[in-house]
């Protein structure tokens, strides 16, 4: 079962909305090359990934999207985006999106 984003929640919209470039995560963010941008994934201790911004269109990380955002809403514990799945799930996930 996919879960959609409605149209007016574009994943450039959940991003904008989150703190991911609030104060603290523009300081951490100078280790970020052009074109990537860093989640924290984990449920108990996170780990920092930089993935490519061209997979936020990609259905399967929209999910991941909104499961953040029904967990943290738009207040991101970490300072920036914070997916709330095992390590495992994420890399799984992402590693297909890179294969497209």
């Amino acid at each position: 079962m996919a879960i959609r984003l409605p149209s007016a929640l574009s994943a450039k919209h959940i991003l904008r909305r989150s703190n991911l470039f609030a104060n603290h995560a523009a300081a951490t963010s100078l280790d970020v090359p052009k074109g990537y941008f860093a989640v924290y994934v984990g449920e108990g201790e996170r780990k920092r990934f930089v993935i490519p911004v061209s997979i936020l269109n990609q259905p399967s990380f929209q999910e991941l999207l909104s499961i953040a955002e029904e967990e943290f809403g738009f207040c991101q514990p970490m300072g920036g985006l914070t997916i709330p799945c095992t390590e495992d799930i994420f890399v799984n996930i992402t590693s297909a999106l890179h294969r497209l």
